[in-house]
C-alpha cells in the first residue's frame, strides 16, 4: 500500500528536453507552484488532489492530468491511503514544432486538466511506461506527434491568426537563454538575435515557449540546479554554479517552480522507490 512506502520521486533520464517521473506522496506533496512545461500525467493509484484555476481538481487510478505551461497549481494525496502517479514533462516549443506551422498561432490550452479518454491514456502509457529506460529519438518523436494532437484535440484555443512566428529566431533566443544560463544575459542582446524589439520578441516567445524569456532562463537556471543536486554538491554550491546571486536567492525560485524546497527535493530523489 501507498501508505507502507515512504515519500519519494524516481526519475528517468532526461531526453531533448523532456522529463519523466514517478512520485509517491502522503499528504501534500508540494505546494503552489508554476513551471514552464506541459505537465502531462497519470494516476497509477490513490486519488490525486490539486488546485487548478481557482477549483479543486480530483485524479482517479487511470485518469490523466493536463497542466498548462504557467499556470499555477498544487498537489497531494486526496485520501490518507496516499498516491502515486507518473508524469511526462514537455517543452512548449516541441508541441508547437510537432504540431507544425498550422498551429503556429498558439499553444493548445486544455481547459480541463483532468481527462478520461482511452486514446489519451494509451498514448500517455506508452510515454511512460518503461521510465526506467531512455525512449531513443524514433520513439520520442512518434510519442510527442501523439501526444501533441491529443493536446490540440482536447483544446480550446481559438484558431491561430494569419501572422506565423519567427520560429529560427525565437529557437536561436531560447538556445542561449539555455546555454549560457549561468551567466547574465542583456535583452538588447535578445533584441539582437531576434531581430525584433523587445516587446515583439516577448509577445512572439510567449507563444512559442509558453513563458517570458526572463523567466525561461530561470527555469534553465533551475534545471542545471537540479543536476548539480543529483550529482552531489552542496545547496550553495549548486546555487552560484548555476546563476544565482545565493542560496537563499536560488531557493525562493526553486520553490516558486517546484512546490518544495531543493533540500527536500534532493532527499525525495534520493528515497527509494
Amino acid at each position: 500500500m501507498c501508505s507502507q512506502e515512504p515519500d519519494g520521486i524516481k526519475a528517468a533520464p532526461e531526453e531533448a528536453g523532456i522529463e519523466r517521473i514517478e512520485a509517491r506522496f502522503r499528504g501534500n506533496g508540494f505546494t503552489p507552484h508554476r513551471h514552464d512545461t506541459y505537465a502531462i500525467g497519470l494516476t497509477l493509484s490513490g486519488v490525486q488532489s490539486f488546485q487548478y484555476r481557482g477549483e479543486e481538481r480530483a485524479s482517479m487510478p487511470g485518469q490523466v492530468i493536463v497542466i498548462h505551461p504557467d499556470e499555477l497549481h498544487d498537489g497531494g494525496a486526496g485520501t490518507e491511503h496516499g498516491l502515486r502517479y507518473r508524469m511526462i514533462y514537455v517543452p512548449p516549443e516541441k508541441i508547437s514544432e510537432a504540431l507544425g506551422s498550422k498551429e503556429a498561432g498558439g499553444l493548445p490550452f486544455v481547459t480541463s486538466p483532468v481527462l478520461s479518454e482511452p486514446q489519451f491514456r494509451r498514448d500517455l502509457i506508452d510515454a511512460l511506461v518503461d521510465i526506467d529506460r531512455e525512449m531513443g529519438p524514433l520513439k520520442r518523436d512518434c510519442l510527442l506527434a501523439d501526444l501533441a494532437a491529443c493536446l490540440k484535440r482536447h483544446s480550446d484555443t481559438p484558431s491561430p491568426k494569419k501572422k506565423l512566428l519567427n520560429r529560427p529566431a525565437l529557437q536561436a533566443c531560447g538556445d542561449l537563454l539555455r546555454e549560457c544560463c549561468d551567466e547574465p544575459i542583456a535583452v538588447e542582446t535578445l533584441e539582437d538575435i531576434a531581430q525584433m524589439d523587445r516587446f515583439t520578441l516577448s509577445r512572439q516567445f510567449r507563444s512559442y515557449f509558453g513563458t517570458s524569456p526572463h523567466r525561461y532562463l530561470i527555469m534553465r537556471r533551475l534545471d542545471k540546479v537540479k543536476t548539480e543536486l543529483a550529482a552531489g554538491a552542496s545547496l550553495a554550491d549548486a546555487a552560484t554554479s548555476s546563476g544565482f546571486s545565493d542560496q537563499s536567492h536560488m531557493t525562493r525560485h526553486f520553490n516558486r517552480a517546484f512546490g518544495m524546497s531543493p533540500g527536500h527535493w534532493r532527499r525525495l530523489r534520493s528515497a527509494a522507490l
